[in-house]
């Protein structure tokens, strides 16, 4: 089994991304249910999301997700423009979820963000 957490911050983009995007929240869960754990319970390969340099290890590893389709944005699929960054603790069996925006905000993650999480987090055993 999987187990989910946010953190503060994500709470606050996904709130405000909510507010276009009505969908957003049925689109989330059927991407944690389609995407996160077939990929990590069933080990079926995915290209939804890749791996953030510099931001992983051997008992976690950051992921941008790169395909998330949302039913508010019609004639897009899973090229919906909407990025999530999550890092996944495989002893804990956890994902955590750092941050979500759209692409056309913001060209990239926060990586101050990502990197303060990984170290006060991922760290301890």
């Amino acid at each position: 089994m999987i187990n989910y957490k946010t953190l503060p911050e994500f709470d606050k983009d996904f709130k405000a991304l909510l507010k276009r995007y009505r969908t957003l929240e049925s689109d989330f869960e059927t991407f944690k249910k389609y995407t996160i754990e077939t990929f990590y319970e069933q080990k079926t390969p995915t290209t939804a999301f890749v791996p953030v340099e510099g931001f992983c290890s051997e008992d976690y590893v950051s992921n941008k997700v790169r395909k998330f389709a949302c039913k508010s944005l019609p004639g897009r699929g899973n090229q919906s423009g909407i990025r999530i960054i999550f890092v996944w603790q495989e002893t804990l069996r956890l994902a955590t979820f750092v941050e979500i925006y759209f692409k056309g905000d913001k060209p990239e993650e926060d990586r101050e963000r990502l990197g303060d999480f990984v170290k006060t987090c991922c760290v301890e055993k």
